[in-house]
């Protein structure tokens, strides 16, 4: 895979649907998905090598005694990514939350909400 840099990252993220996940509104993020955007394939696996490759690892929930989940954030323009820890090649969901926490992105964003 090739190698990339924030610039590449942010051209994918400005390329792809993120969808707000509804389910979990106390836990307000957006995710996109692999199988929506099959000419992405090589772009969504780069980025998900990206995030794991400089990210930082935190737990999840951030304030339990006893985390759920470790995971490996990237924090870009406001914004964290991460996916569940899936090996690369089977990873089909990435993750984003605004860094404020703040449930709705900025206006004129383009981000499907």
């Amino acid at each position: 895979m090739p190698r990339w840099t924030l610039d590449d990252a942010r051209a994918y993220i400005a390329k792809v649907y993120w969808q707000f996940a509804r389910t979990m509104p106390k836990s307000p993020h957006w995710y996109t998905v692999r199988s929506r955007r099959p000419d992405l394939l090589r772009d969504f696996l780069t980025f998900v090598v990206l995030v794991r490759g400089i990210g930082v690892i935190k737990p999840y929930p951030r304030d339990a005694a006893k985390p759920i989940y470790h995971h490996t954030y990237l924090e870009i323009d406001g914004w964290e990514y991460w996916n569940m820890g899936e090996p690369v090649l089977i990873t089909t969901v990435i993750n984003r939350a605004r860094l404020d926490g703040t449930a709705l992105p900025p206006s004129g964003s383009g981000v499907a909400q």
